[in-house]
């Protein structure tokens, strides 16, 4: 035994602790309560990684049965195999990172012990879905993670967007995740089991489904629940309004750990989407979508936070892309590098807010290179690792997704192609911008604390030579021989010069000709406004989703079925009650004679009507 509980068991006793205690201890006690339990949950995996390599097989730990009903037995497992393992070192490395730079980025704010709570309480559920052994276990993390997301989006609880903002991303979620509920049931009622092992054995034993059958609806299924955690098309209008908690908050969830749950559930379920061809095509298709939307969307935000918002919904969009076409490898290679240079991009864009006094509109920046030269030089190297220069941890995983891409479909590659160099522009765009040029600003821009920029040093490196320190393709090759695609040089020159020439564009239009982006932005007319406005996806789910059902609410629901046809019937038997009783209580007036008139005037009644019924049988007969 390796005890694998433990890894998840430091953070929510971390959560235990400042939740219960946190408004009595000191800001230093709860950052210091924080931040070690997300290290000792490292440092565990770590020396449960080390005991356990090669790790051929994957080791399960069985705790007590969870669930027992007829056939369905849900144990309570905890497994590591070569896939786990990178997520668990993704999730509390960079984990630990952001729990360190957020006592800096937090100290000033109320409510510090509650969000170090909250975030304690998503790392152990974030660790759950990563451990599950079996689909009803990854879905109590899967569930869990959501519920975090929501209270941290929404930790500003006074300000409406941000209220806002968490009900979003909530009530957006639960519709994808209806469709994992089903895909679970389904699953056991294919497979009589919920275990991954046994359902992924079982799924390469069926023959590979020609047309739509079983396995392509669980697929498409669990599809439904990935694009709803992942942001992907349709479902990805929560991600960049969940910009509006802190910032720390869109590093970790956002960027780095839940919302590439999705990610890692369909490359958990490999062996079923293999299966269904048609489902594979969906997944890439979707994926290939969100990257081209959510880049394009990119180009025009002047928000800081939202520019790489929608980089990390395009971003995932690649992933999605490589799932698709079997480059599973490259996919989780993304999701590490991805995590490397993304949660530089938002704690970068944090420390630049927090020298700004909480500035985010990139027109109010500019010339910020000497004012904030450490944070200018961090977020370089993740400006080139997301850009896709050649040897940073980014082009290595671009460049194996666009290779099996290319092997796959070459139209589907020089969409990819064309993504990546929009990617390198509007990133670039955000740090011409930000750090060239005047200060355009009111704030008096002062560095970052060292407790906030060291996290950033240590992301800078792993940005830079993440990719090729962790060779995600060679560690997944016993599960994944064939997920890295094709290694072709003129493919990398192709994708490398395209990243350049998005860099090489962006320094024309913000750089050597700033007036250059407002012509073109005036000479495309309805098209700039169209992209602007980020396609009015969200006025189109307003309009058709959220107006419907607030006014069904209001007109069906409210005026109709509680107030008309519930009062109405509750009211309407008072009312009744009311009019028979004061009806009544007029025959209760205190006069004999009156009573006797009534009695006279009911015996003459009685007599009147047994005379008719007697009457009516003597006819009858």
């Amino acid at each position: 035994m390796h005890h694998l509980w433990l890894i998840p068991f430091f953070p929510l006793a971390g959560f235990l602790v400042n939740g219960l205690f946190g408004k009595r201890l000191s800001k230093g006690a709860v950052g210091m309560v924080a931040i070690g339990s997300v290290v000792l949950s490292f440092l565990w995996a770590l020396k449960a990684l080390f005991g356990l390599a090669p790790l051929e097989t994957a080791h399960v730990e069985r705790y007590f049965t969870w669930i027992q009903s007829g056939s369905l037995v849900i144990p309570y497992e905890l497994a590591v195999d070569r896939l786990t393992a990178i997520m668990l070192m993704v999730v509390t490395g960079i984990g630990s990172l952001i729990h360190i730079y957020a006592t800096g980025y937090m100290h000033e704010e109320e409510g510090f012990y509650r969000f170090f709570a909250y975030l304690n309480l998503f790392m152990f559920f974030m660790l759950t879905l990563v451990l599950a052994n079996n689909y009803l276990l990854l879905f109590v993390g899967w569930e869990g993670v959501g519920l975090c997301s929501y209270l941290l989006i929404g930790f500003y609880f006074l300000k409406h967007s941000a209220s806002t903002a968490g009900n979003k991303a909530f009530i957006v979620n639960r519709i994808g995740d209806a469709g994992y509920s089903v895909a679970i049931f389904l699953i056991f009622l294919t497979f009589g089991t919920l275990d991954f092992p046994k359902v992924m054995e079982a799924a390469k034993a069926l023959p590979v489904e020609a047309s739509a059958g079983i396995l392509t609806a669980i697929c498409l299924l669990l599809l439904v629940g990935a694009t709803g955690k992942s942001a992907q098309v349709p479902l990805y209008v929560w991600l960049p309004d969940a910009m509006e908690g802190p910032t720390p908050v869109s590093a970790l969830i956002h960027a780095a750990t839940m919302v590439t749950a999705g990610v890692y559930m369909v490359t958990r379920s490999a062996a079923l989407f293999l299966h269904a061809p048609i489902a594979m095509e969906t997944v890439a298709w979707i994926g290939l979508a969100t990257a081209v939307m959510a880049a394009t969307i990119g180009i025009t935000q002047y928000d800081i936070k939202k520019v790489y918002a929608y980089s990390t919904v395009s971003q995932l969009g690649y992933m999605f892309l490589a799932l698709g076409v079997g480059a599973f490898s490259a996919g989780i290679w993304h999701v590490v590098t991805h995590a490397f240079f993304k949660a530089l991009l938002f704690l970068g864009a944090g420390s630049v807010i927090h020298a700004l006094h909480h500035e985010q509109d990139m027109r109010h920046m500019g010339g910020l290179r000497k004012k904030i030269p450490i944070t200018f030089a961090v977020l370089t190297c993740a400006w080139l690792a997301i850009s896709g220069v050649p040897f940073t941890s980014g082009w290595y995983s671009k460049e194996a997704i666009l290779g099996a891409v290319h092997h796959h479909s070459p139209l589907m590659y020089w969409i990819g192609v064309g993504t990546a160099a929009v990617t390198a522009f509007y990133v670039s765009r955000s740090m011409f911008m930000t750090f060239w040029g005047e200060y355009k600003g009111h704030a008096h821009p002062h560095e970052s604390p060292p407790v906030m920029w060291l996290p950033l040093a240590a992301l800078a490196v792993l940005s830079l030579a993440g990719g090729a320190l962790f060779n995600v393709p060679h560690i997944l090759e016993p599960m994944f021989p064939q997920g890295h695609g094709e290694h072709d040089f003129m493919l990398e020159v192709i994708g490398s010069g395209a990243g350049l020439l998005g860099i090489a564009l962006a320094y024309v239009m913000y750089v050597a000709n700033p007036g250059l982006p407002a012509s073109i932005a005036s000479s495309l007319g309805g098209v700039y406004r169209l992209v602007y406005n980020k396609y009015y996806v969200d006025e189109a789910y307003d309009a058709a989703v959220v107006r419907p059902i607030v006014n069904g609410s209001r007109t069906g629901l409210w005026q109709f079925a509680d107030v008309w046809l519930i009062d109405g019937m509750v009211n309407g038997a008072g009312s009744f009650a009311r009019w028979l009783g004061g009806g009544l209580r007029r025959l209760q007036s205190g006069s004999i004679r009156a009573y006797a008139a009534w009695v006279v005037a009911g015996a003459v009644i009685f007599i009147i009507a047994a005379g008719a019924i007697a009457g009516v049988q003597g006819g009858l007969r």
